[in-house]
């Protein structure tokens, strides 16, 4: 087990995994506005978070900690079905351009925590 690495790092980790692939299916879908029966993709993470702690919660087993859930918790993709236009492209662009702003915020905030994590371990390093 890397001493260095907390849980609140490790979380940081999965949730730039899971904004990166939000960052990814958003730029998909607003490149693909235009195509013909293109269904829009969503990512979820929580839902797999939420799902893999429960099971960590329930369990008398050491190896099913927070750590492992972590681990385990993956984001999920899946394509939307809602179409309200004839050619049957899901896509709203006004909304994916409201999502992208959204997922720069949240990236944002885990860079600034991730850094003040960061910053944390150096003063540990240099005895101060």
């Amino acid at each position: 087990m890397d001493f260095l690495s907390s849980n609140s790092l490790l979380m940081l980790e999965k949730s730039m995994g899971f904004l990166w692939t939000k960052q990814a299916a958003v730029l998909d879908n607003i490149s693909n506005a235009e195509t013909p029966n293109y269904k829009a993709k969503v990512v979820t993470f929580e839902d797999s978070l939420r799902l893999q702690l429960e099971r960590a919660a329930k369990t008398t087993d050491p190896r099913k900690t927070v750590r492992a859930a972590l681990n385990a918790a993956r984001p999920d993709v899946f394509e939307a079905q809602e179409s309200a236009r004839m050619d049957e492209n899901g896509v709203n662009v006004t909304e994916q351009s409201t999502e992208l702003v959204r997922n720069a915020y949240q990236l944002q905030y885990v860079f600034s925590a991730l850094s003040t994590d960061l910053a944390v371990l150096r003063t540990a390093a240099r005895g101060q």
